[in-house]
């Protein structure tokens, strides 16, 4: 610890970020990095504590504390204080294949589980780490190193989200030659299609695939295995199999007036939206306009974010995002105690956009949608809605009741459900007779990761279920492990 009382002397800062009514007018990231001095004194804030809880990555009353890959947070956190950048990213890629991705749209478990948050704000860690790998980006210390040797073993990822990526780049390192499959037109599974531009910028995606295909993985776009590519086919021209295609099935919302048009996923908007963009900047009209629309996002997860993010930009008329849960406290609740999650109130990007438009938040709490109303044309006009409120039952679990007299009307002329995910579609799933738990998922153990199947593995969202960016880097890199030693009866990946 290169500052003993650097947590003393200097507060919390974060990175800039573009002014709201600015960068709602472009699809530019909004994130801007703090100057270098700013940033040694942010990682001077790291006590380099005993047990660093930071790093543990572990899940804690049904949430995630701390960081899935154990990142060596404190490690690199002294290394940019002392001014050594280089080596600072060499400990970051030593557990991260990604932090350009982790260091945009990772929620930080690390932040919220570090020790000077118990009773200080916490240390900039997500902020520090995405200044780290974009410096070594722009100072060119990040090139493709292929593997000096092949095994002659080969390999199919099929997805090519943060889990498929880690994990046919870990396979890679091991020097087996690995194909990914991907069924989209451009490699990066949700990273790429399901969080918008200034949220994260596909130049960095399509960076980092440039440097993975130089080190020799070959990446085959439009190809849905099952459908497009017989998977027994794949099975037999390969000597493992990977899935990680992610959970995909988006959940619904069955009630009256569903069938109506103009109600939506959200991913059918954020992709489309993406899509079109980087095919035409929206010039080919090949999406779901927001413009001059009452637009209402069910969720409040970052999905419903982004969802509001897009809306705005697009010019909507008015915008609300209904969530059913109350809404958070503003400091951590007694049963919400560190190292868990802090479940406290904050203000998103999305928020922060729509609020400089309509001046207030757009979330609405405890808000539980009844039905949907359309016109005699069959588009959603209105969505009727109830507060609920939320107590314990008998056994203790929450449940809600409807509140009597808090009926409301709402006119909505586009609803985007971003409810969540269910699971992996199926169709792959059972054409590989690959067994699935209660939750339809690839079922295989953590750590393990092999299926019933033989030489078939299953790691990320497609195995665990809907989950963040860093539990699919984790399982990507742990099920090449396993699977570099079902190749070769050992491993040296870690």
């Amino acid at each position: 610890m290169g500052n003993p009382t650097g947590f003393m002397t200097h507060t919390r800062e974060l990175e800039p970020d573009r002014d709201p009514k600015e960068r709602i007018k472009d699809w530019d990231e909004f994130h801007e990095h703090l100057p270098e001095n700013k940033l040694k004194e942010q990682g001077s804030r790291c006590m380099d504590c005993g047990v660093p809880f930071c790093q543990t990555g572990q899940v804690i009353g049904g949430m995630t504390a701390g960081c899935p890959i154990n990142n060596l947070i404190p490690e690199w956190n002294d290394l940019i204080y002392k001014g050594l950048w280089k080596e600072a990213l060499e400990r970051l890629h030593k557990t991260n294949n990604f932090p350009e991705f982790t260091g945009r749209v990772c929620p930080a478990p690390c932040e919220g589980s570090c020790v000077l948050g118990i009773n200080e704000p916490a240390v900039t860690i997500k902020t520090i780490e995405c200044t780290i790998v974009d410096k070594g980006f722009e100072k060119g210390w990040i090139v493709a190193e292929p593997p000096k040797t092949r095994t002659g073993k080969k390999v199919a990822v099929i997805g090519s989200g943060p889990a498929g990526l880690s994990c046919a780049a870990q396979l890679n390192k091991a020097g087996h030659t690995v194909t990914v499959f991907e069924r989209d037109d451009r490699i990066g599974g949700l990273l790429m299609y399901g969080i918008p531009n200034p949220h994260l910028d596909k130049d960095i995606i399509d960076r980092r695939v440039n440097i993975l295909s130089e080190e020799g993985i070959e990446f085959v776009t439009g190809v849905e295995v099952g459908k497009d590519l017989e998977s027994k086919e794949l099975i037999d021209k390969n000597d493992a199999v990977v899935i990680c295609t992610g959970a995909t099935i988006p959940r619904d919302l069955p009630i009256e007036g569903r069938e109506h048009n103009g109600i939506h996923f959200a991913m059918e908007f954020l992709k489309a939206n993406t899509k079109s963009l980087l095919d035409s900047n929206l010039e080919d009209g090949n999406y779901i306009t927001a413009k001059d629309k009452d637009v209402i996002v069910l969720g409040g997860g970052d999905t419903g974010t982004d969802c509001v993010a897009t809306s705005v930009r697009h010019g909507c008329k008015s915008l609300l995002q209904f969530e059913i849960l109350p809404k958070p406290p503003l400091e951590r609740a007694e049963d919400n105690p560190w190292p868990q999650w802090p479940r406290v109130y904050t203000l998103s990007y999305g928020q922060e956009e729509a609020m400089s438009v309509f001046g207030d938040d757009p979330r609405e709490y405890q808000v539980m949608t009844k039905k949907f109303v359309g016109d005699e044309e069959g588009n959603v006009k209105e969505l009727h809605t109830i507060q609920i409120e939320w107590k314990k039952d008998k056994d203790g679990r929450m449940a809600f009741d409807e509140v009597p007299g808090t009926e409301k009307v709402w006119p909505a002329d586009l609803v985007l459900l971003a409810l969540g995910f269910l699971g992996p579609e199926q169709p792959l799933l059972s054409q590989l007779a690959v067994e699935t738990d209660n939750r339809s998922n690839a079922k295989a153990e953590y750590g393990k990761y092999v299926t019933n199947v033989d030489k078939v593995f299953a790691a990320g969202d497609a195995r665990r279920g809907q989950s963040l960016v860093v539990w699919a880097i984790n399982e990507g890199r742990e099920a090449a492990r396993e699977c570099d030693k079902f190749l070769m009866g050992y491993s040296n990946l870690p």
